[in-house]
């Protein structure tokens, strides 16, 4: 296979994103899937915390997110459900997907505000049905891997909650359950309907969209929050920090753009994660080599077209029954590790979080299957370069879910397909039939950022 970096025609970016809400069909299966799975398990009761930050799990059964304070979801394996709000959440039950009632714990609440209560936390937790004896799971937002731990015993949830939830079953079982969510090969949200699709698919393409406005702005002069402007994501949540960094990052302990001036020949990479994808690009602040420091200027040789090359067999190789292995040892071949010292998975499952869970991993035997939605995400590193980075998400739909889709979702699909289209007939990348791009920027990626018009391409 051989990349060039050529002039090719520009993304197709689109401005017509409006959200998708979830549907009450939607809602009512994903609460199926759960609790068939909670029977499997032989648990009475699932315990789902949920923060702003860590809300993803929650916010699968009840729609919404505790915002600014902890809430916990209590779910029975008859299916009746209980709701730990807050002060300021306690109005939210009524909006909630899934039909529960209200427990009132100001130990939710922000610092200071009024704790009006007249029973402990381990007793409003036995308002929630939880008593002695129970076999319950617990999921915070996250599943354990260790190969050095009991992974059901370690709980990614405040202590002051586990303990009492302890005190309500001191002779009952208590075990980590986020896989009932997360599992790679078996968890509920690992699988989406087309309504979840076209849902994520608006988060996903108005980040690549306000990605690629960000890095038409950058230029020397400018200063990261004045590129970092484009970025805004009409007030959606960001799944991520947003990164908008020129130059070396992370100086001061700064994370976040700074009023930092893009200098000619800057490294210079761009973030912006919504619910439903992330789009992250990486490369120089140039119009070629001759821009960048004088140690760095084979850079494209040395690193950028190897990554694309990597790019390019990732989404080929992606499909239908092709393994995590596969994958895996595909990206061996073609940027060994050992050379470009990359450590994550190469490739994760993506939705409401930037990062699910992952079917990449070395020897894995999870095969892909419609419904699921991934991330390329390969992060190569080499001393004295700047990154290459080129990441987006896809779904992965067989040919009753793209039916589904088309028909339901219209104006989703003809997006799909025009990025399909620009991604073989411009880039030379050709997908196949069943998978979808969900970002405007698939494939494409300017090593040389300032020179507007040329980006890498596979060869006819």
């Amino acid at each position: 296979m051989e990349i060039l970096y050529d002039k090719v025609a520009a993304p197709p970016v689109h401005v017509d994103y409006v959200p998708v809400v979830l549907t009450a069909k939607t809602m009512e299966e994903r609460k199926e899937k759960i609790q068939r799975r909670m029977q499997e398990k032989g648990l009475d009761a699932l315990v789902v915390y949920g923060d702003r930050e860590h809300g993803a799990n929650y916010a699968y059964l009840t729609g919404f997110e505790p915002r600014f304070e902890e809430s916990v979801l209590v779910l029975h394996a008859d299916g009746r459900g209980y709701l730990m709000l807050g002060n300021e959440n306690l109005k939210m039950c009524q909006y909630s997907y899934l039909k529960a009632e209200t427990v009132h714990v100001p130990h939710f609440s922000l610092p200071n505000q009024p704790m009006k209560n007249t029973k402990s936390l381990h007793e409003l937790f036995g308002d929630a049905g939880l008593k002695d004896g129970m076999n319950l799971g617990c999921a915070g937002w996250k599943m354990f891997t260790s190969s050095h731990d009991a992974n059901e015993e370690l709980f990614d949830i405040p202590s002051f909650i586990m303990e009492a939830i302890r005190r309500n079953t001191p002779s009952g079982k208590i075990k980590n359950a986020g896989d009932i969510f997360l599992d790679p090969e078996n968890g509920a949200r690992v699988l989406v309907n087309a309504n979840e699709i076209a849902h994520y698919e608006f988060g996903a393409g108005l980040a690549s969209m306000r990605v690629y406005r960000a890095l038409n702005q950058a230029a020397p002069g400018k200063t990261e929050l004045e590129v970092a402007e484009y970025l805004a994501p009409l007030g959606q949540p960001v799944t991520v920090t947003t990164i908008c960094a020129a130059g070396e990052r992370f100086t001061d302990a700064v994370v976040f753009p700074r009023n930092k001036e893009i200098c000619l020949g800057d490294k210079f990479s761009v973030t912006l994660g919504l619910r439903g994808g992330l789009t992250s690009r990486a490369g120089y602040v140039a119009m070629g080599e001759k821009d960048l420091p004088e140690q760095a200027r084979d850079y494209v040789e040395k690193l950028a077209k190897p990554y694309y090359k990597t790019a390019v067999c990732w989404y080929e190789k992606i499909g239908l029954g092709v393994s995590g292995r596969e994958i895996y040892e595909m990206v061996e071949a073609v940027l060994p590790q050992a050379d470009y010292h990359w450590v994550l998975n190469p490739g994760h499952y993506t939705g409401a979080e930037e990062w699910v869970s992952s079917p990449v991993y070395k020897g894995s035997q999870i095969q892909l299957r419609s419904g699921m939605m991934l991330q390329m995400d390969i992060i190569p590193s080499l001393p004295g370069y700047g990154g290459a980075n080129a990441e987006d998400g896809i779904a992965i739909a067989d040919e009753t879910l793209r039916g589904q889709l088309q028909a339901e979702y219209p104006k989703t699909w003809h997006r799909i397909q025009e990025r399909r289209n620009y991604m073989e007939n411009e880039l030379g990348i050709v997908l196949k039939e069943e998978v979808l791009p969900l970002s405007d920027l698939c494939g494409y990626l300017q090593p040389y950022i300032l020179n507007r018009g040329y980006a890498f391409k596979k060869k006819h």
